[in-house]
């Protein structure tokens, strides 16, 4: 009678070396040298409604908001979209002011991130190409990952978030905060212009002559 051959145990195959290095040092960036807290697993994500909330915007209505921001702000870009980060507690406050400045009835393209939410977390500046956290002497690549979101104005590590954020003046902010409603207005009058500039044009030309299908 034959014995059963003894199978060995072997060990679990390993990840590639720097598989899960990059993905760590800019986490531990975001949470360390600034303090922001994450969500985990990946993508990356930075939680929002803690330190700050996010108003995520067209570019071309961030864009015109841009001088009523500190030079401290951070700002992201992805894409055609702009991040613009106000203070904490923005997104319960939006309603109310785009109501204010007779904005509320209009249907704008903006979205606010506040408690409960999170953004996609930008390439930190100077990272490199595959992703990995900033290293001194680096040159800044902001933007360096194809299709993610970058800092157009980073973050400043060991720096106050909070104080350089839009805030209304009932939030508890700084004297010298910049002002949300003005921001707000302006992004808002923007993204209406834009509306209307893309409800003059009409639809593409290709496309007015086709029946509609429905499938």
């Amino acid at each position: 009678m034959s014995t059963p051959s003894t199978i060995p145990l072997l060990p679990p195959p390993r990840l590639p070396l720097g598989t899960a290095g990059p993905q760590a040092g800019v986490r531990h960036w975001y949470e360390n040298e600034l303090g922001w807290a994450t969500v985990p697993g990946r993508p990356l994500r930075l939680v929002t409604g803690l330190r700050f909330d996010v108003l995520d915007v067209p570019a071309e209505a961030g864009a015109a908001a841009l001088r009523h921001l500190g030079p401290d702000s951070p700002v992201a870009l992805r894409g055609d979209r702009m991040r613009l980060l106000v203070a904490a507690g923005s997104a319960e406050e939006l309603p109310g002011v785009l109501d204010w400045l007779e904005w509320g009835p209009l249907a704008l393209d903006l979205e606010v991130l506040g408690a409960g939410g999170a953004m996609e977390a930008p390439v930190p500046p100077g990272a490199a190409h595959d992703g990995g956290p900033p290293r001194p002497g680096d040159p800044a690549r902001t933007g360096s990952v194809q299709g993610a979101a970058a800092w157009l104005r980073p973050p400043v590590p060991g720096g106050e978030v909070e104080v350089s954020l839009p805030a209304l003046p009932a939030m508890g902010s700084s004297k010298d905060a910049p002002d949300l409603v003005r921001l707000v207005d302006t992004v808002a009058a923007r993204c209406h212009r834009i509306r209307l500039r893309r409800l003059s044009a009409g639809p593409p030309a290709c496309r007015r002559n086709q029946p509609l299908a429905f499938s």
